[in-house]
C-alpha cells in the first residue's frame, strides 16, 4: 500500500528542479546587476572628451574631423573645453555641442568619431556606443 503523506519537498528531482534553481539564481543576479548598470550609465554620461586631446591642442579641426595646422582655412580652432558624454551623445543624434555653431559641432563630432584607442576621450566615446540594458 502506498504512503498517503505527500513528500516534504514540493519540487521534483532531476533536470527541471535544477532549471528552477538556476532561474532563481539568475533572477537575483539580474536584480543586483541592474543598479550597477544604471550607475555605470550615469558615469558614462558624465565622462569627458577633449577636442582635440591635450597632446594635439595646437591643431585645428577640419570639417571631416581630421586635425590640420592652426589657421587652416575652413577649419575650426580647438574647442577650449572638454565635452561631457551626455552632450556628445546628443550631438551624435543631431544636436549641437554646447557653445558651438552647426558646422563647428559637426566638425567636432567627426573628430570624436575618429578617436582611436590611446587617445584621450576614446574610452568615453566607446562607452557611449555600448547598448544599455
Amino acid at each position: 500500500m502506498a504512503d498517503p503523506t505527500p513528500p516534504t519537498d514540493p519540487l521534483p528531482a532531476g533536470p527541471s528542479r535544477r532549471a528552477l534553481m538556476l532561474g532563481a539564481v539568475s533572477a537575483s543576479a539580474i536584480v543586483s546587476i541592474k543598479p550597477a548598470l544604471a550607475q555605470t550609465a550615469g558615469s558614462v554620461l558624465n565622462c569627458e572628451i577633449p577636442v582635440p586631446d591635450a597632446g594635439r591642442a595646437g591643431n585645428y579641426i577640419a570639417a571631416d574631423g581630421s586635425l590640420v595646422p592652426a589657421g587652416t582655412p575652413g577649419a575650426f580652432p580647438p574647442a577650449g573645453r572638454s565635452f561631457r558624454g551626455e552632450d556628445v551623445k546628443q550631438a551624435l543624434n543631431g544636436a549641437n555641442l554646447p557653445g558651438t555653431t552647426y558646422d563647428q559641432s559637426r566638425a567636432y563630432t567627426n573628430y570624436i568619431r575618429r578617436l582611436q584607442r590611446g587617445t584621450s576621450g576614446f574610452t568615453c566615446f566607446a562607452s557611449l556606443q555600448m547598448p544599455r540594458g
